[in-house]
């Protein structure tokens, strides 16, 4: 009898011991997982990179004109042209810069600060009228790669006073609905009540 109790008793205890060893190793792999998730979801995130929120169109006339002196400043050669820049111009955000943090326990990302609009490309289509070249000054490859960089610059003074910034700042909650989704993708939930956007806002937006 006292063997068979001592049988009875070992199978309990190792039953006991089977299944809190179970229970250890489910747990660690539902936070490998779980971990793994945030991970892929991060990336998926970032991935999505530059995210476009509004276009300008541009255009200005710029005169350019350039002397060239030789033989010790006795003589000048000049070379003039006028140019018609238009450019498109794309503001929005780069979501690399996101700040994110993932609260595994809970499922959920946690948006606690969002980036400023920027310019992300500035694409200018030069046209020239009324060309005039100097006898010992003309224009050459790297005039017209100089007059580019100029027209990017010039167009990247007039962006601020053209009021796209704003627009592209009233756009933010397009992109933060649009990371919501990405998140949602795989039962995760996405926690921006860090930027104070009111639900209003957000059902604005969605009819």
């Amino acid at each position: 009898m006292g063997d068979i109790l001592e049988v009875f008793l070992g199978l309990i205890l190792g039953a006991i011991l089977m299944y809190w060893l179970f229970s250890i190793l489910r747990r660690k792999k539902n936070r490998e997982v779980t971990k793994h998730q945030s991970t892929i979801l991060l990336d998926k995130i970032r991935s999505v990179c530059k995210l476009v929120s509004v276009e300008g169109d541009f255009a200005e006339i710029h005169h350019y004109e350039n002397t060239k002196e030789g033989f010790m400043s006795l003589f000048r050669s000049r070379k003039k042209a006028l140019v018609v820049v238009k450019a498109k111009a794309q503001i929005g955000y780069d979501l690399a810069k996101l700040n994110l943090k993932a609260d595994n326990a809970k499922k959920r990302i946690k948006l606690e600060n969002f980036p400023e609009p920027e310019v992300l490309s500035i694409e200018p289509d030069l046209q020239f009228y009324d060309i005039k070249n100097g006898l010992f000054n003309s224009f050459s490859p790297d005039d017209m790669t100089k007059l580019n960089q100029e027209a990017k610059e010039l167009i990247k003074q007039k962006i601020p006073e053209s009021g796209l910034m704003e627009t592209a700042k009233k756009e933010a909650l397009q992109a933060v609905l649009l990371v919501e989704k990405i998140v949602e993708t795989i039962g995760w939930t996405l926690d921006y009540s860090a930027l104070e956007i009111s639900s209003k806002e957000k059902n604005l937006l969605e009819e």
